[in-house]
């Protein structure tokens, strides 16, 4: 048998409940076909990155599964008949990952470690910027102007 990860979105005005029980149907649908599933996340409602059906979230489910070709094109079939589901994706794989997948790991921030790369910053974050010297706002965007202007004065008064 061939070896498959499904995702598929849910309409966010479903209960939980709800999706709990369409994934109950689409499991009877693989095991009825000769298949089974082996492993459920449901990662819960999620916002989506455009709007799908006029729908700005949905309700996120992977599904394991281990089941033959013809099992896995039946449950599309039911899904794509579904009012309720917005949209699926099957992926054929090598292997099933046992462990979580990463939408289900919980990541920490300190988990993350230390950033290296943002340099010796002060109390506020800062950056070392050195001496500025003259090098003020005006100086370095009005500078050349304000000069020029100085220069046609002077020489308006020496004539």
């Amino acid at each position: 048998m061939a070896l498959y990860e499904h995702v598929f979105l849910a309409r966010p005005d479903v209960t939980s409940q709800q999706v709990e029980s369409m994934v109950e149907t689409f499991k009877g649908i693989i095991e009825g076909n000769g298949g089974k599933v082996e492993k459920v996340e449901p990662w819960g409602l999620k916002t989506l990155a455009y709007r799908i059906k006029k729908s700005r979230k949905a309700h996120f489910t992977l599904l394991n599964i281990d089941a033959p070709h013809p099992a896995v094109a039946e449950m599309e079939r039911q899904m794509r008949l579904s009012e309720d589901v917005l949209r699926f994706m099957t992926i054929k794989v090598e292997a099933l990952d046992p462990e979580p997948s990463a939408m289900m790991q919980k990541r920490d921030r300190d988990d993350r470690g230390e950033r290296g790369d943002r340099g010796d910053r002060g109390p506020r974050g800062d950056r070392d910027r050195g001496e500025r010297g003259d090098r003020d706002r005006g100086e370095r965007f009005g500078g050349e102007r304000r000069r020029r202007e100085e220069e046609t004065t002077s020489q308006g008064e020496e004539s």
